[in-house]
């Protein structure tokens, strides 16, 4: 959509005019913009928030575009909400009782307890072993189901052992419950996917290479596409290692500066996407209007070589 294109370019110019270091993506904390532990910033995209509070342990607000230029432009946002330290305690209990094994498991059950819940800080109880892809993954879940801006692992997040101060309220999260978030998010058929969408929130590098890895050799089927999305930065590296080869060998493409959820894939005559992100499963069918299959990487590739 070249008038789509145009307009996001006229935005992104303004931007720079401004003195703004443009770098289009969801993740600035593998793109060299890293807050400090305790740090106070302004963020507004829903996964970057939740993953400086909770991961980091900076802390800012849920902003919105106007109120996050705002800040840049004068250097201070407001002190409420989670720049405080009481408001950033846990108020809600989640024992996990089943193993999460990957990124798309991690957004079933990011998806199942901002959906359940809303707008909470949940303490999780029972995670082990979790990588920071796997909390990216969570966060960014936790945010398009809910209204989520921070959760706590216990043994794994920054603020965790703080993070209760008196009884909360508890609810347990079984096997089951992450098989009935994958159906639920799923409003298609593998059969009909004419799309992989890969990276949202944008994929790290070792996102990257496990795709890279996965389909070596392969060839993407005709008639499917096999986008995944990241940053410039992590991209370039990833150029360096042999990874982008790979994947464009196979016939798929590493997309960056862009989004697959505000992106206007529904003018390309899209109809059913897969993809391993709870949150853009969340987001494309109203947004886009497409079709979505939620499933974990290995069933993405797998759709789009035919195996």
């Amino acid at each position: 959509d070249e008038e789509f294109a145009r307009k996001q370019n006229e935005i992104i110019e303004i931007f720079r005019e401004m003195g703004i270091y443009v770098s289009c993506t969801c993740i600035p904390y593998l793109s060299g913009n890293l807050p400090r532990f305790g740090s106070h910033i302004a963020w507004s995209e829903s996964s970057a928030v939740c993953y400086a509070n909770s991961v980091i342990g900076a802390r800012t607000n849920r902003e919105g575009g106007p109120s996050a230029l705002a800040a840049a432009i004068i250097g201070k946002t407001p002190l409420y909400g989670l720049h405080i330290d009481e408001n950033r305690k846990a108020n809600q209990l989640v024992e996990v009782l089943t193993s999460l094994e990957q990124e798309s498991d991690y957004g079933a059950l990011g998806y199942l307890i901002g959906k359940e819940l809303k707008s909470c800080i949940p303490f999780f109880r029972g995670i082990k072993n979790c990588s920071l892809d796997n909390l990216k993954a969570l966060g960014a879940a936790l945010a398009a189901a809910g209204n989520i801006s921070m959760y706590h692992i216990e043994e794994v997040t920054p603020e965790a052992r703080k993070a209760i101060v008196d009884k909360i309220e508890k609810i347990e999260v079984d096997v089951d419950d992450i098989k009935r978030a994958y159906e639920d998010l799923t409003t298609g058929s593998s059969e009909d996917v004419d799309l992989i969408a890969i990276g949202c929130p944008h994929a790290s590098l070792s996102e990257i290479r496990r795709v890279a890895e996965m389909i070596n050799g392969k060839r993407v089927r005709r008639g499917i596409k096999l986008w995944e999305f990241t940053s410039i930065t992590m991209k370039e590296i990833a150029d360096r290692r042999g990874y982008t080869a790979k994947i464009e060998k196979a016939g798929g493409k590493v997309l960056t500066d862009c989004c697959m959820v505000v992106a206007p894939i529904e003018k390309m005559n899209f109809r059913t996407v897969a993809t391993n992100s709870a949150k853009a499963a969340v987001y494309l069918p109203s947004m886009s209007k497409v079709d979505v299959v939620f499933c974990k990487i290995e069933d993405c590739i797998r759709i789009a070589v035919g195996d």
